[in-house]
């Protein structure tokens, strides 16, 4: 192939690449939310798809696929068309489903490109009004005189609720039971209930219940107390110093999709999480922005990922 075909050939591919952006979307967007209904994520994802809405002119349509960890709903997305139509949003669960399924029909690696990082917030350690402690050391002394007996919810096997649950169940040297769930939901009202002993919600996920009594906020596990729930204690201050963790949320589509389309959806959403509307109902979910461009972003999952790995193996966490 001569100089001149192989530029025209280049140019061609930019020009189209190009014109892929200007055009998206021209048509309806869908966002898979791998996880149920009222969650964080689906409340997150549902703030953010309003705005995107009102920016493209195009609906963006929230679709729930839940089960098997958000795994089914995350394989929608690896084996979509690449064209950034279809997006997921996801949570910590994202980098740490390498570490427990070794067979999954796609590579978590490798089948998705990062769109955007959104925001994190801290976890809220809660108990229901019939679990009969009131404070991180007496769940501690509860569960180590009653060994295999207390309960633990999650919103689903490899999440970040459970994973933020199995390393305080490490660092505090205590022998409790996991209790999966399909979702937050499910796990709050089972500890509303009594059913299950605690779990590890996020923050505005908790806050409502917390408020209204039908939880007790134990401890947060950030490193500053938040001003969400300004009476509730950090972990160090509880006596377990050294442990914090947060979820994060983050947007993906398919290996693939063009640079053109995956950047302007990474600025589009950059512009929503900047709106003042959007912003202010982040604050008052105790989110906070991430401030990472996509290579950043991407990088930081890698690291998650490795990270994960390393932390399956040292607690031995597996799949029920």
């Amino acid at each position: 192939m001569c100089i001149a075909r192989v530029f025209t050939v280049l140019m061609f591919a930019v020009s189209a690449t190009g014109m892929a952006a200007e055009k998206y979307p021209s048509r309806p967007v869908r966002v898979i939310v791998p996880v149920t209904a009222g969650s964080t994520t689906d409340v997150l994802a549902r703030l953010l798809s309003q705005k995107l809405s009102e920016f493209w002119g195009q609906p963006v349509v929230v679709d729930n696929r839940t089960g098997a960890g958000g795994t089914i709903g995350t394989g929608l997305v690896a084996k979509a068309p690449q064209d950034g139509y279809t997006l997921l949003i996801s949570t910590s669960a994202f980098a740490q489903i390498p570490s427990l399924y070794a067979n999954l029909p796609y590579d978590m690696r490798k089948s998705f490109i990062a769109v955007s990082a959104l925001v994190s917030s801290p976890y809220v350690l809660v108990v229901g009004p019939t679990a009969g402690v009131r404070s991180i050391p007496e769940l501690i002394a509860a569960a180590k005189a009653k060994p295999g007996q207390l309960t633990f919810g999650s919103a689903g096997v490899g999440s970040g609720t459970h994973f933020a649950a199995e390393k305080f169940k490490y660092a505090a040297g205590i022998n409790v039971v996991h209790v999966p769930y399909k979702g937050g939901a499910e796990a709050t009202i089972d500890t509303m209930a009594g059913r299950t002993t605690y779990w590890f919600p996020p923050t505005g996920m908790a806050l409502p219940f917390v408020r209204d009594t039908k939880l007790l906020a134990l401890g947060v596990t950030s490193a500053r107390r938040t001003s969400l729930l300004p009476n509730v204690p950090t972990f160090a201050e509880s006596g377990l110093v050294g442990y914090e963790d947060a979820i994060w949320f983050g947007i993906w589509a398919r290996a693939g999709t063009p640079a053109a389309v995956v950047g302007k959806i990474g600025e589009d959403l950059a512009r929503a999480l900047t709106a003042a509307d959007v912003r202010e109902k982040l604050l008052s979910l105790g989110m906070e922005p991430m401030r990472l461009n996509a290579a950043e972003f991407a990088s930081f999952v890698r690291v998650e990922m490795d990270s994960a790995e390393r932390l399956t193996k040292a607690l031995g966490i597996k799949l029920e």
